[in-house]
This record gives C-alpha cells, structure tokens and sequence, in this order.
C-alpha cells in the first residue's frame, strides 16, 4: 500500500461517514458569506483598488517585511489601524489563521498557561498547539472555569502569566462572549485577554470597531481584527500594546518567514477602515435585517440569536447536508455545518446574514425552512 492509498482510505471513510467535503461554485442567494457590509463588491473598495494602482502601488510584495517586502501601504495600513482601534500597535498580516498561529505560537512564553474557551477557532488552536506554554480549556463562555483553571496551575506551582483566550461573538453559535466578566477576571489574576473580532469587526461598536472596542487600549488586551468578513478584504488586523509590535517582528516566524500580503490589498484595507467610520448606516441597516430574520426564524421554533450569525440544529450529519442542499435546490446558499468544525450530534445549518440579501429574501428563506425542515 503506498501513502496516497493511505490517503484514499481515509477520503473514503469521510465519505462513508458523510463528512466528506468538496469545493462547488457560488451559486443562489448568498446566506453563506461573512460579507456582512456588503463591502466585497462595493464600488468604494473597486475605486479604491483603481485608485492605488493608479498610484502604483504594486500588487505583490516581493518579499518577507524584513527584506524587501516592507510596502509603505503595510506600514500606512498599520498606523492608520492602531489610530482606528485606539491600540499601541497594529501588525497586518496575510490572513485570521496566520494571526492566530502567530500569537499564540509567539507571544506566550515558556512557564505561562494559555485558558482558552473549548470554542475557539481551529487557528487559536493551531497556534496553542505550537506554544510553549501550557494550555487548559474551560467551558463555553464559563468564567468561573476558567479562573478556577488559572487558579488550579497557580496551586500547582505556575508563576508565568495567564492568557485567556476567546472570540467575542462565535462563528457558528452566533453568540457573545461576556467581555467585561473576562476583562475583570484578566485583571484579577494578571492576565493577558486575547479576544478574537473576526466576526464582529466592523458588525459591533462605536465606528465598528469591534463588541472588544472598549477594552482595545488596555495594556492586557490583544484583538484580532480579520479583514475578510465585514472589512470586505483579506488579510488580520492584530493590534495591542505597543510592544506586541516589536516582539512579533523579532521572535514572530510566521511573519518572519513569509513573504508580505499584498500591498494593494493594504491600501484597500485602509478604504475598509475609512468606510466603517463614514457609512454607519450600513450596521444599521444589516441589525434591521437581523432583527427580521430572527422573527421569522422563532416563527420556526429556532433559537434566534441578535447577530448576523443565526443556526437551526439538526444534528444528524446527513440529515443536516440532505436539508442545505434542498435549500441549495430551491436557490438559497445554505451551508450544513458537521464535525469536528462544530461538537459531534450538532451538526447544524448556518444561516449568515449580510447587506447581499433583502428582507424579502430572508422571508423566502424562511418559507423554504419551513417547508424543507
């Protein structure tokens, strides 16, 4: 048997299982996306991109941020962040899962214990998994496990420092963390708090600026702030204290090692940043709609949630994927969401509202639910 037949098998049983995956082309009404604005195709970002080019801004860096492929657009894009999110420092990176490897691979030293919420994305994870420090997870959103777990390793000898990690709103259940109880926690036992904004930049506070915007500043607070959702864009935001800065671009490999994003994607970054302070009338007008999904979604018996991210748990694997893809027929871009992505017996639809549909298409939805569910 060679490694590719190795391979094969293990394709095999995901099939068997009905977890096997495959790409498939946009099509339907976009209720996938995490295009939240609507800002991925808006004509201020296209002007934006002509805009640069027509600066010449070019398109590929050429290389890491330590050799050549320090664009003044990063450095632009880094400064006009860190003065946006009100931090010491902003470090742009290529995409959320590099950010997350990063910091967590980076930042948590030899003797510190990484507390993480057993939901944290798949690239908090990653970058945990590459640490060397120790790592504990505590229950969704419990506060209270995860001080007893900062207070379980202090008994036990631990004397570095805490991280606690989280996300402020969660992909796939669609709700908040408690920030201000884990801010409080952070303080108490000396902690860092890194929050993970990926799906509720742009979405939430003042300008956008995250449900973290009040604690960004604090010398203990570390947010993620990914371009790729409500920014429109591509590519993460980390920004904190000042010194996070500094640290990364020395011990960070990540960073290091890779050649540098797109510094016409920085440039467009900037515009995304511009557009969130300029047209709050977009956030209002996405809360309207998810205030109209959720009734329609509650007529339905679902449990609603008051962000953009709503879920309609089935549980089983192939009843969920035989349900999106009704919904996919009738014309409506549903995807079902299986394990690991989300705990074993939750497999779910995922419903993700943006500025791409209308309430009229969000009622239609529903009337499909209905009938496909």
């Amino acid at each position: 048997m060679t490694a590719l037949d190795t391979l094969q098998d293990d394709l095999d049983d995901l099939e068997r299982r009905g977890r096997g995956r495959r790409l498939v082309p946009r099509t339907g009404i976009d209720f996938a996306s995490n295009d939240y604005l609507g800002l991925a195709g808006s004509e201020r970002l296209r002007q934006a991109v002509r805009n640069a080019v027509e600066r010449e801004v070019p398109v590929g860096s050429g290389g890491s941020r330590l050799l050549r492929g320090n664009a003044p657009e990063h450095m632009l894009l880094e400064e006009e962040a860190a003065r946006f999110f009100g931090t010491g420092c902003a470090v742009f990176l290529g995409s959320g899962y590099c950010a997350n490897t990063l910091l967590f691979s980076t930042l948590p030293q030899r003797g510190d214990l990484i507390v993480h919420d057993d939901l944290v994305h798949a690239s908090a994870r990653e970058g945990i998994r590459l640490a060397r420090a120790e790592a504990a997870g505590f229950a969704h959103n419990d506060v209270t496990a995860a001080a007893d777990a900062i207070s379980r390793w202090r008994r036990n000898g631990g004397r570095g420092t805490p991280w606690i990690a989280l996300e402020s709103l969660y992909s796939m259940d669609g709700d908040r963390a408690p920030l201000s109880q884990f801010a409080d926690l952070a303080a108490q036992a000396g902690a860092m708090l890194v929050i993970d904004e990926a799906h509720a930049t742009g979405v939430f506070g003042t300008d956008g600026r995250g449900l973290a915007g009040e604690l960004d500043g604090a010398d203990n607070v570390i947010s993620l702030k990914t371009c790729g959702k409500a920014l429109g864009c591509e590519g993460a935001l980390l920004v904190g204290p000042a010194p996070m800065r500094d640290f990364i671009v020395n011990r960070g490999r990540q960073f290091i090692f890779s050649t540098a994003p797109s510094p016409l994607i920085a440039a467009v970054v900037r515009e995304s940043l511009r557009i969130l302070r300029d047209e709050p009338q977009r956030r209002e007008r996405l809360h309207a709609l998810v205030d109209h999904a959720a009734r329609g979604l509650a007529r339905l018996g679902a449990d609603t949630t008051d962000t953009p991210i709503q879920r309609i748990v089935l549980g089983d694997d192939r009843r969920t994927m035989a349900a999106a893809a009704a919904l996919q027929d009738r014309g409506f871009d549903v995807r079902g969401i299986r394990p690991p992505t989300v705990p074993a017996g939750t497999s779910r639809l995922r419903i993700s509202l943006t500025l791409n549909v209308t309430e009229q298409d969000v009622t239609a939805l529903t009337d499909a639910l209905e009938d496909v569910l």
